[in-house]
Parts: structure tokens; C-alpha cells; sequence
């Protein structure tokens, strides 16, 4: 019984002793040796199995995929001392696992390292720089040609240059991934890129450049109404105009026909007098006979011509 139980235990001590000794390394990762605190051997970048001597080695292993990088929102001044928030980011990856490990030990390490050095270049870079050149790309363009009046006073007023930018933002961030990459090697990082993820004023410039917005937009807003208004009272003054020359020609118009229908009564009546001048004198006199009212008193003399026809019905 005790050679069994010696055997068993043998057994299990050389299973302890091979999974102590045996590792496996992924594909996304890569691999160092660390005997007390300090690295044995080459870097393990072979995927599988590999070994190490147990209890004594550990093996420190490390990303070998891009990483990325978000810095903390600085405040910074431009060139134009335009206080702005500035927004970085960055991509890196780890390609000396051994002076990575004995620079930052691991991976929280490179961060606090990169927010030193991105953040310090970023500033140096933005500080330096007019505001425009930062949120502007190198192909920007404008066709000065195509604005609107409004637009084009409104960028006198400002005294906002329309020149192409002679960095843009692209460029900037050129000048930051070769800035700061001077200081990766000796940390065992590559950086891969630096990039501007946002910019935006601060909260009283942003205050200011929004009132400046408003007051703008009312100003235009204003000079469109007293445009309108002007407009208005001009499309009024036409139309006044227009009416008074119709009302004109039809007042014109009315007193030809009027006139003409007075000239062919009158030959009517001429013609009628002509015809039998009697007759025409008798329905004139009749029809002022109608005229009269039933209490309407005349002062005339009563041998008057008017009472002719009266009279001589009287006395038929």
C-alpha cells in the first residue's frame, strides 16, 4: 500500500510540475519570460505550446493588436488665444514586448505615458496654431463667386479670411503622430496614428460666439424686414399708381360713352321734334305733367304755356 500511495503521489506531483511548465500563447498576444522580476529568454510571439521552468518563471503576456488611446479633454489656447477643447485620440501597439515591459510594465503603464506625451504635444501644436487651420482640412474651399450678399458682409464683418488653410487639420495631426512617435521607441510602442476627435469653445467663449450668433441673425433678420417693408410699401405705391390709372381710363371711358349716348339721344330727339313737332311738344309737357308730385305747388301764371293742354281739356 505504501508503493502504491508513494506511486500516486509521484503521479501527481508530475502533473503539478508539466501544468506549472507548459503555457500556451495565443495568436492576439505575445509572450516574455520572467524569472525574479527580470526577463529570460527572446519574446514569445509563436502561437501554441510552449514551456517554462516551473514555480520559479511566469510569463508576462501582452497584446499584439492595435490599441487605442482616449485622452482627457484639454483646455488649450490657439495662436489667436481662442480658448478651445481640444478632444485626441490615438491608436498603438506594442512591438518590444521586452522594453515595454521594462519601461512601463504593462499596459496601464503606457497609457499614464501617453497621456503625457500626446497631451504635451497637443497642446504645443494646437497652442501654435490659428483656429481656423485646426477645424479647417487642407482642401477646403470656398467659391466667393456663389455666396449670397448676406454671407459675404457678414465674412467682411468678421474679417474671416476665404484663403485655402495652409496646414488644415490633417496636416496638424501629421505633425503631432511624428512629434510624438520620436518618444515611442525607447517604451517598446509604435504609434500608429493621433487624431482630433473634437473640437469646441469653452463654455464663456462659447457663451460670447453664441450671443455674437443670435445677434447676428437678428441684425439680418432686421435688414430682411426693413427690406420687406420697403418692398412692401413699393409694390403699394405701384398698385395705388396702377389703380388710379385704371380708375382714370374707366372715368375717361365712362364719359365718351356717356357722351356718345347723350349725342345719339339728342339726334333722337331731334329727329323726333322734326317729325311731327306737335306731337313731341305734347309728350314733353305730359311727361313733366307726370313728373309732379301730389303735393308739390307750382307758382306759375296760369295763362302760362305749361297749362295749355290743361286748359283745353278743361274746356273740351
Amino acid at each position: 500500500m505504501k508503493g502504491i500511495a508513494a506511486t500516486g503521489a509521484v503521479v501527481v506531483a508530475g502533473v503539478l510540475v508539466m501544468l506549472n511548465s507548459a503555457f500556451v500563447i495565443d495568436q492576439a498576444e505575445q509572450g516574455i519570460i520572467v524569472q525574479f522580476g527580470e526577463p529570460i529568454g527572446d519574446v514569445i510571439d509563436e502561437p501554441g505550446l510552449h514551456w517554462r521552468v516551473p514555480f520559479i518563471q511566469e510569463v508576462r503576456r501582452f497584446d499584439n493588436r492595435l490599441l487605442a488611446w482616449n485622452g482627457d479633454v484639454s483646455q488649450i489656447p490657439t495662436l489667436g488665444r481662442e480658448f478651445v477643447l481640444v478632444d485626441t485620440v490615438a491608436r498603438w501597439r506594442i512591438v518590444d514586448p521586452l522594453k515595454f515591459l521594462q519601461s512601463v510594465r504593462d499596459e496601464s503603464g503606457a497609457r499614464t505615458r501617453l497621456d503625457d506625451i500626446i497631451d504635451s504635444v497637443a497642446r504645443d501644436i494646437v497652442s501654435g496654431t490659428d483656429l481656423e487651420e485646426i477645424v479647417r482640412s487642407a482642401d477646403w474651399k470656398v467659391d466667393v463667386e456663389e455666396l449670397e450678399e448676406l454671407a459675404k458682409e457678414a465674412l467682411a464683418r468678421e474679417d474671416t479670411t476665404l484663403e485655402k488653410p495652409k496646414k488644415g487639420r490633417a496636416r496638424l495631426e501629421q505633425e503631432m503622430l511624428a512629434s510624438a512617435s520620436r518618444l515611442m521607441p525607447g517604451l517598446g510602442i509604435e504609434l500608429m496614428d493621433v487624431r482630433i476627435k473634437r473640437i469646441n469653445y469653452i463654455d464663456s467663449v462659447r457663451a460670447q460666439v453664441e450671443t455674437r450668433m443670435i445677434s447676428e441673425r437678428q441684425s439680418i433678420a432686421a435688414r430682411f424686414r426693413s427690406e420687406g417693408q420697403g418692398k412692401s410699401q413699393e409694390i403699394l405705391g405701384n398698385m395705388e399708381k396702377e389703380l388710379r390709372g385704371i380708375r382714370s381710363e374707366a372715368e375717361r371711358k365712362a364719359q365718351e360713352i356717356i357722351g356718345t349716348a347723350d349725342a345719339e339721344a339728342t339726334k333722337i330727339y331731334g329727329r323726333a321734334f322734326n317729325a311731327d313737332p306737335e306731337f313731341y311738344a305734347f309728350f314733353r309737357t305730359l311727361e313733366s305733367y307726370d313728373a309732379i308730385g301730389e303735393n308739390t305747388t307750382l307758382m306759375i301764371d296760369a295763362d302760362s304755356d305749361f297749362f295749355k293742354y290743361l286748359q283745353s281739356t278743361r274746356r273740351r
